[in-house]
């Protein structure tokens, strides 16, 4: 089927910003006003993601890689809150209590709820604008940033709209974009064809976001590189041989570290994988001159990105950058229930936060934000020596029920019935054949800097137990921690739709 073509519009009306003054919290040793004034004015914001990261995750990577004591970068933020995330129903304003990606993405992008897989759409299939699209109509310059392909939901959700989020390309097809129907046919398409253009598309002609990084490459096709050089973008690597039908792995060719370092365009984009960016514990375990080893780290798209956008670097005044950060393989891997991957995940994910706090603080005029879409899986952290419910034969009795003080006598002893069929062992153990086994609900345990020098991951020995609830979102609220001028208005327990509000205020300096 011929693909759909529609060039994206910006319009310009939102809803009013109610930004209030809230109490202000502050971590680490880090102090509200150390190094810049709260009210100075805003010229840049900054919005990290750590998609799907939970409290735990954040916890836990702490724990991990710095100690009980210790702090992620995210943590020494002086302001800290908490956030909703909540969708609704296609159609109504009925809360549905678990979000996926592409309906938070909306929230904050366009500041309204929207049903699960919906991007940049209310839940009644309105269009609505986008944070990144407003700024860039009143001047600022943009960036979007993503581990995962930037046809993704997170990333999407500020540059693109879509009744589907899996309507993403390189070529239409009614199962991707449009809505099925319960006898199995779909919804005919709506007017604004926009909503049923594939989201790469979308992407390679609206000129929302001046830097693009991320994965994805297999979504676009020759076509599009050339409407986006059209356009003044500098493209790194290759979409593909205009002269054959369909784009390979060989067609193709991903932009590299090399790529990247020699970028100087005001408008780039640079896709390093023709999927999701590679895991970093992956990365980390292929031979020297594996392709993934070309492709950067979230931190090095981080500050290129900046170094991008910040044209006053180059001498060129302008009135400053919108940049969005995606780490998204903190989901992905909790999806997969793979602890040792989540969290090396978070910290490639806090490593970038450092780069922007780091930017930050020399700037004196960006605010950072650093937030979650929706925690995924329900990672916990359990204690040493226990285990889980998926393990045992039955939950745990329920010994204190006649005693209204809980006597601090464990429920379930770890010396407890087990199922010996679930129960096989660690899973991260690196000789445990545990670890392989499909079977196996055992928790993860990793060794922590405060642990003895010999104590390894997958013992019992380790202090750091970690378990799932699941393969899926749960409805938790997230953590948000912000730094920079304005921080203190994120100081709060918000929904996600005032997110929008509170970042169109603090950069566009008006009250829509």
């Amino acid at each position: 089927m011929q693909r759909l073509r529609n060039r994206a519009v910006t319009a310009g009306v939102v809803l009013a910003a109610a930004v209030a003054g809230l109490v202000v919290t502050t971590a680490g040793s880090a102090s509200a006003t150390d190094e810049l004034s709260v009210n100075s004015k805003v010229h840049n914001v900054i919005y990290l993601l750590g998609d799907g990261m939970g409290r735990t995750h954040i916890t836990a990577g702490r724990q991990r890689y710095y100690g009980a004591a210790g702090k992620l970068n995210m943590e020494t933020m002086p302001f800290t809150g908490v956030v909703s995330t909540y969708a609704v129903e296609r159609g109504t304003s009925r809360p549905s209590l678990v979000t996926d990606s592409a309906s938070s993405a909306t929230a904050w992008s366009s500041g309204v709820k929207t049903y699960n897989a919906a991007l940049g759409i209310d839940s009644f299939g309105k269009r609505m604008p986008t944070l990144m699209e407003q700024a860039k109509a009143e001047g600022f310059d943009t960036g979007n940033v993503s581990t995962a392909e930037i046809t993704d939901a997170t990333p999407a959700g500020m540059f693109s709209h879509a009744l589907l989020r899996g309507c993403q390309g390189p070529t239409y097809s009614d199962a991707s974009c449009l809505i099925k129907k319960a006898d199995g046919t779909y919804e005919p398409a709506p007017a604004d064809k926009t909503l049923v253009t594939p989201i790469a598309e979308q992407i390679a002609r609206n000129n929302t976001a001046d830097v693009i990084f991320g994965g994805g490459l297999a979504r676009f096709e020759p076509d599009d590189q050339k409407a986006m050089q059209d356009n003044g973008y500098q493209v790194l690597g290759s979409f593909g041989d205009p002269a054959l039908p369909s784009q390979t792995a060989a067609s193709q060719k991903v932009a590299t570290h090399a790529d990247l370092d020699a970028a100087k365009g005001k408008k780039v984009i640079g896709l390093f994988n023709r999927g999701n960016l590679t895991v970093e514990a992956a990365k980390g375990a292929l031979p020297d001159g594996a392709p993934q080893k070309a492709e950067p780290t979230l931190a090095e798209l981080t500050r290129k990105s900046i170094d991008l956008l910040d044209a006053r670097q180059r001498g060129v005044e302008h009135k400053g950058f919108l940049l969005q950060v995606e780490g998204a393989q903190i989901d992905k891997r909790s999806h997969a229930n793979d602890a040792a991957q989540t969290l090396g995940e978070v910290k490639a994910f806090d490593d970038a936060v450092a780069v922007a706090l780091d930017f930050a603080r020399r700037d004196k005029h960006t605010l950072v934000i650093v937030t979650a879409d929706h925690e995924c899986a329900g990672f916990n952290i359990i204690e040493k020596g226990s285990y889980t419910n998926a393990e045992a034969v039955a939950p745990p009795a329920n010994v204190d029920a006649g005693n209204p003080a809980n006597n601090s006598t464990p429920s379930r002893p770890s010396s407890g019935a087990k199922d010996p069929v679930r129960s096989s062992g660690f899973v991260n153990a690196p000789d445990a054949p545990s670890g392989k086994d499909p079977k196996n609900f055992g928790p993860a345990t990793f060794r922590t800097p405060d642990d003895a020098a010999d104590v390894k991951d997958g013992t019992a020995d380790a202090s750091l137990w970690l378990t799932y609830l699941s393969g899926n979102h749960t409805g938790a609220d997230v953590n948000i921690f912000a730094f920079g001028p304005g921080g203190q208005q994120f100081a709060a327990s918000q929904d996600n739709t005032e997110l929008y509000r509170k970042m169109y205020v603090a950069l566009l300096h008006k009250t829509p």
